[in-house]
């Protein structure tokens, strides 16, 4: 919830008139790891820097209650969720990063398929609404230019496979305790307040570091490039459909782009971008475009920010935020 989706979806729905309670024990990609710099990432006190407004927006800005539990501590998530006593609950908690993943199988286990084990039992029978944030890497290598939710799902890395294992596990719980569900596949994020290393947040940190951008292969690999708003609006328009219950959507931009391309926006926007080329990661699929017309259809959803417009608006915020830590 205090993470880079949570915390945007969370000021979303608020605004929205929810009553919302966050449960976070800021351990991963959050303020305990920075802090220490346990993952190695090059900027902490940047990334700490834009926590710092992660949390103004949630308590200041928009008076968000925010619970630093731990899921992994089941009887305490237990009582959590029965005090709040919520009609939905979004589970995000997870080590939202496919490379660590692989590293750490571990840890990534015991920060996803754990936690989300623990909270869907804790509220198998007292809540209308799961909803389970999977990925596009169930899919794995796409076999096709496009993949739809019914799509073979053939993961070939630790993260993949544990999402698609979330998947049957919520999609039991809803067979075995009649759990109402709605499970999220969403694509190469990108947007305001990101420290999770995803590749549309690694080149602009580049960029303003005066680093070069390293492309993982030779660039024309293709990403359904998703910006944080369009998702969030999308999650807003599960919450309100009925018709959202028991089905799996991709939310997406739903047009794929290369990477080469993001990089080129990225050089319009910046002088002197020096651009290399490594291998590419062995455990990282070839994707694609994924199909949103079963969310255009049954929620209405409708993204409306291209990579083309929402990634100079995001490259213009974080060189604001640059400017402002630099000063700070």
């Amino acid at each position: 919830g205090a993470g880079f989706i949570g915390h945007n979806l969370a000021i979303k729905l608020s605004k929205k008139g929810f009553d919302i309670l966050i449960i976070d024990s800021l351990a991963v990609n959050n303020y305990h790891s920075i802090e220490k710099n346990l993952d190695n990432i090059p900027n902490p006190e940047l990334s700490k820097y834009i926590l710092d407004e992660r949390m103004y927006l949630l308590k200041k800005d928009s008076n968000i209650n925010l619970l630093l539990h731990d899921a992994r501590d089941y009887h305490l998530l237990c009582k959590s969720i029965s005090d709040f006593n919520p009609n939905v609950l979004i589970q995000l908690a997870a080590v939202s990063h496919a490379n660590r993943s692989n590293k750490d199988p571990f840890s990534t286990f015991d920060n996803s398929l754990r936690t989300l084990e623990n909270a869907l039992d804790a509220c198998k029978k007292t809540i209308d609404h799961f909803i389970f944030f999977s990925s596009s890497m169930v899919y794995g290598n796409f076999e096709t230019n496009s993949v739809n939710e019914n799509s073979n799902c053939n993961p070939i890395g630790i993260y993949g496979a544990l999402k698609l294992a979330g998947e049957i596990l919520v999609k039991s719980y809803g067979n075995v305790f009649d759990l109402p569900y709605t499970i999220v596949r969403p694509s190469a994020l990108y947007g305001e307040r990101c420290v999770s290393r995803r590749v549309g947040q690694v080149f602009i940190e580049n960029a303003l570091t005066n680093k070069p951008i390293t492309i993982k292969g030779d660039g024309s690999e293709e990403l359904d490039f998703t910006y944080i708003d369009d998702l969030t609006n999308g999650i807003a328009l599960i919450l309100e459909n009925e018709k959202s219950k028991n089905q799996v959507f991709n939310l997406t931009y739903g047009k794929s782009n290369s990477v080469k391309k993001l990089a080129s926006i990225l050089q319009n926007n910046f002088d002197d971008i020096k651009i290399s080329y490594e291998d590419k990661e062995p455990f990282t699929p070839k994707r694609g475009t994924l199909d949103i017309s079963k969310a255009r259809d049954i929620l209405g959803y409708k993204p409306q920010n291209s990579i083309e417009e929402a990634y100079p608006k995001y490259i213009n915020w974080y060189k604001e935020i640059w400017n402002n830590f630099k000063s700070s």
